[in-house]
């Protein structure tokens, strides 16, 4: 994820993070809240750009420091008979073409080569939420989310038991890659 930030900061601006960093420190910002007015007022930078940018200066968060099995672990400390369902859907996405998993400290990202298609989290106590970005009429499993305005990702698939990732929980994953690639 971080070298995707930082591509995405090359491609957008033409200098890498070590270059913005420095100019950063030149500066003289003492807190993250005036790093990131001056790049968005000043530079245009902002969103994972920024981040990059405010991660090499003050450091990086906490869960990018953490291992993938760290992460997951701590997803399902509460919650360890949802884990299977979960566990799943990695198999999957590790097996399907052009997907990148992307670990957070509170869900699973799905990436296609284009942009994130799918989030997994652990929704609740009773069950694990696979969140979509859906592209068309709804499927019959999709249930619509609440989201803010600009959110993309307003269906969802819950999944309670072991029986609801079946082949038809795939064939879902697989058409929202599909429509994201």
């Amino acid at each position: 994820m971080v070298d995707w930030m930082q591509g995405l900061l090359l491609r957008k601006t033409g200098h890498d993070v070590y270059w913005w960093a420095e100019l950063a420190r030149r500066q003289g910002f003492a807190d993250n809240a005036a790093l990131a007015a001056w790049l968005r007022d000043e530079h245009g930078v902002t969103g994972y750009s920024e981040s990059a940018v405010s991660w090499e200066v003050f450091g990086y968060p906490d869960f990018m420091l953490r291992g993938a099995d760290e992460l997951f672990d701590g997803q399902y400390a509460d919650r360890g008979h949802l884990r299977p369902l979960a566990e799943a859907i990695l198999v999957w996405a590790e097996t399907a073409d052009g997907v990148t998993i992307q670990l957070r400290k509170t869900y699973v990202s799905l990436q296609s080569p284009r942009r994130k298609f799918a989030q997994v989290t652990a929704g609740t106590k009773s069950a694990v939420d696979v969140t979509l970005r859906w592209e068309g009429p709804p499927a019959e499993r999709l249930e619509p989310v609440a989201v803010r305005g600009d959110d993309p990702f307003t269906w969802r698939v819950r999944l309670r038991s072991t029986e609801d990732v079946d082949d038809e929980f795939f064939a879902l994953l697989a058409a929202a890659l599909d429509q994201n690639r």
